[in-house]
């Protein structure tokens, strides 16, 4: 899904109670989570259209070493008083002291490209770990998230393990270690997830792009309810993660702030002509398109718009990210994140305030 580094943001408001935590324990340590995470990834690209701050680009060199793939972006650009949407953001956690950054390398596509040669070599996996502490002390951040979309055979799989408990010993507690994969069982049965937990502190399951232009015919790409016709959803992944025996307090929803396009259609289970957007994607923000007609499909717990100029669109709302909210309650998970708040809409629409709201229900 992501087509590069993110930068990942944690935190909760100062203005509620504190929070019930969990805790991991890892090699002895104890890292505590709050109870209730609402997490949001920024693309760094977005500091172009005058959204700052920005995230972090990372690329990752065939030796392993973890770099800076926009370095004018990232710290040399002037953006909120500061230069470079590292220090905008590092800036940012003197404001609100529960809020954690965290430096998230790998991706869609070419993110990912270089992770098997690195996690296969023990050589590459040190300098991989090596140059992300580097950065992450450089700019004074909370931690590292790997995006690794996805390790594609047994092998891969065992070798990712490798890689997480390399990452562990260089970013002991209190540095946070997550992780962000697939939401579907096909993409996730070559990892043991149950070791993988061992070492991480989050794992963030994308829970969206279960339909998409890829497929033959129209469909929700985040609908939280498995239904007899799509029963791929955020329900069937958390369910297939935490039979892996992951810890629920470890397991964070992902919620998409933008909406897949399929174009000639009205509904789900259409034949679609093409999308529209770009590339098939509209910013929530921008939605629902100017003349469609908004829903939502409670059965599915999915949200949609018909008309204007992209046909069947689906995507999330408030009301449905308020459903899916009450579901990692009822299933004690660690909370929400947002691909990403940049397409995040403002005020009652909000994605983000919604999803912190019913969270934090009393």
């Amino acid at each position: 899904m992501f087509s590069q580094i993110k930068r990942k943001l944690e935190g909760r408001s100062n203005k509620t109670p504190a929070p019930t935590t969990t805790t991991s324990s890892v090699a002895g340590n104890r890292y505590e989570v709050p109870f209730f995470v609402n997490a949001a990834y920024y693309p760094n690209w977005r500091i172009y259209r005058q959204q700052p701050p920005s995230s972090l680009r990372l690329g990752v060199k065939d030796d392993g070493t973890v770099y800076l793939s926009d370095e004018w972006a990232d710290t040399q650009m002037p953006v909120d008083g500061t230069n470079g949407c590292l220090r905008a953001f590092t800036q940012l956690k003197q404001q609100y002291s529960k809020m954690k950054v965290i430096l998230s390398i790998g991706g869609g596509g070419k993110g990912s490209d270089n992770f098997a040669l690195v996690a296969g070599s023990r050589s590459r996996t040190e300098m991989f770990c090596r140059t992300a502490r580097e950065l992450v002390d450089l700019f004074g951040l909370d931690g590292v998230d790997i995006d690794w979309e996805h390790p594609s055979n047994p092998t891969e799989g065992n070798n990712y393990i490798h890689l997480l408990s390399a990452l562990r010993a260089f970013f002991p507690p209190p540095y946070v270690l997550a992780t962000c994969l697939p939401g579907s069982e096909w993409a996730l049965h070559n990892i043991d997830l149950a070791k993988a937990a061992r070492y991480l502190d989050l794992l963030n399951i994308m829970a969206y792009d279960f339909s998409g232009p890829w497929t033959s015919t129209s469909g929700h790409h985040a609908q939280l309810k498995s239904t007899s016709k799509s029963p791929i959803s955020g329900q069937s992944a958390v369910s297939y993660v935490l039979n892996q025996g992951v810890p629920h307090q470890k397991l964070l929803l992902g919620v998409p702030a933008y909406g897949r396009s399929f174009l000639g259609c009205s509904k789900p289970g259409q034949s679609h002509s093409g999308c529209g957007g770009e590339d098939g994607v509209f910013d929530y923000k921008d939605l629902p398109r100017p003349g469609a007609k908004e829903g939502v499909d409670e059965k599915a717990g999915a949200a949609f718009c018909v008309g204007g100029d992209g046909g069947f669109v689906s995507y999330d709302t408030a009301k449905t990210v308020q459903m899916k909210a009450r579901f990692v309650v009822s299933k004690r998970l660690a909370g929400l994140f947002y691909w990403h708040i940049a397409s995040d809409a403002r005020g009652d629409r909000s994605l983000l305030e919604m999803g912190f709201k019913t969270l934090h229900e009393m």
